[in-house]
């Protein structure tokens, strides 16, 4: 079965690929896709910016199309940057640039005061609409200097004490059972394996 991956996110990918490993799905990703119109995250959640684009790409394509959400909410700062994550210092993935506005965002803040959580929606939707929805969260806290060179986004700022790292200080593995995308995923991943199932018989 073809699963469309809407998103350009190699480290995205790469996670994704990772959980959904074994099953008998032939992964697309936009990049297969080149022309294909964007879509415009405007939505204030991060259930209906992945529900906006599942249904968008699966529209175009007539892929079964898995599409996620995900950020940070800082308490400090109000649950900021939220939906906005990506594009926290005002350029879509700029990581360094989102991870430095964070710094300078929570600078003279205590630690007690520097709790934190990624959350993640993952939908899975076809050419008729959305079919599933799945979410996943971790705790933590944002550190004052980033460590570890794993991962992607603000994993070197996230500190999970459970652990006693950051997620960037964590293998791959580890981070990808333990993630909030993880998380979403293997809480969405019966779904798929039901749609293989049915496709196959």
């Amino acid at each position: 079965m073809k699963l469309l991956i809407a998103t350009s996110n190699r480290g995205k990918l790469r996670e994704i690929d990772a959980v959904l490993a074994g099953n008998s799905l032939e992964l697309k990703t936009l990049a297969d896709f080149p022309g294909l119109s964007e879509v415009i995250e405007n939505g204030d959640t991060f259930e209906a910016n992945a529900c906006k684009k599942a249904s968008h790409y699966a529209s175009l394509t007539r892929l079964i199309t898995l599409a996620d959400d995900s950020g940070l909410e800082v308490d400090a700062l109000g649950g900021a940057p939220g939906v906005y994550s990506a594009r926290y210092a005002g350029i879509q993935g700029d990581d360094a640039a989102n991870n430095a506005k964070l710094l300078r965002e929570l600078q003279g803040v205590s630690a007690e005061r520097r709790a934190a959580r990624f959350r993640c929606v993952v939908a899975l939707a076809d050419s008729t609409g959305i079919l599933a929805t799945a979410s996943g969260k971790i705790e933590g806290r944002i550190l004052e200097a980033p460590r570890g060179v794993n991962g992607f986004g603000y994993d070197p700022l996230f500190f999970i004490p459970e652990c006693n790292k950051t997620v960037a200080e964590l293998p791959p593995d580890v981070k990808n059972q333990i993630s909030h995308r993880g998380r979403a995923l293997a809480a969405i991943k019966p779904q798929i394996t039901q749609l293989i199932i049915s496709s196959t018989t």
